[in-house]
């Protein structure tokens, strides 16, 4: 079984082609497919060649009614705080970005954060997908001493220990990926990640 989760395409049609391009049985796309939501029915129409087999998260730049709405007009699930199973595997999602300096539309505070993610706190084994990375980590480093991730996703991830853990949002940590603790996390960003799932 496989899953190819990315995010941060930002508008760029071609990488997003090239993307869908590649066999999975599933694509997650883990936010910010488009920026301050110009583009939103492009983005829906090439996601679309893939069908009911692509699951959209919001990122900051777009809200949940927007995704909501792209996912209704060409055929796509809204995976925004919800979940499926694949064989014994649970794959959950959240969207959004804890809050940043530019007020873009798909912010959550920590709390809201945290509460969202509690509901995915009894599934075993998890892959979890959000768009924020964990706080204070390397895949949340913008430069040495500045972070931009969530205490709320990296609070459930220390605490509940998903196998799979895979983000974006901040460019600058693309493709970096690290353990914590029984954790194998990512952030995907624009090159994605091809997950096989036995």
């Amino acid at each position: 079984m496989r899953l190819l989760i990315f995010s941060d395409i930002h508008n760029n049609w071609k990488t997003l082609e090239h993307l869908l391009s590649v066999e999975a049985d599933y694509y997650i796309a883990a936010g910010d497919q488009v920026t301050w939501s110009k583009g939103i029915d492009r983005c829906g129409e090439i996601l679309q060649t893939r069908g009911d087999r692509v699951y959209v998260l919001p990122g900051n730049h777009e809200s949940a009614d927007q995704v909501a709405g792209m996912c209704a007009r060409y055929g796509l699930h809204n995976f925004h705080e919800r979940h499926f199973q694949v064989g014994r595997w649970y794959v959950a999602g959240l969207g959004y970005s804890s809050p940043t300096p530019f007020n873009t539309p798909g912010e959550y505070s920590e709390p809201q954060l945290a509460d969202r993610l509690q509901r995915f706190a009894e599934l075993d084994p998890l892959v979890l997908v959000c768009h924020a990375p964990p706080y204070g980590t390397p895949l949340d480093r913008i430069r040495e001493g500045l972070h931009g991730g969530s205490t709320a996703v990296r609070d459930f991830i220390q605490e509940h220990q998903p196998t799979y853990f895979f983000c974006g949002h901040i460019h600058e940590s693309e493709g970096v990926s690290i353990r914590m603790g029984k954790t194998q996390a990512w952030n995907v960003g624009k090159g994605g990640y091809l997950l096989e799932l036995e």
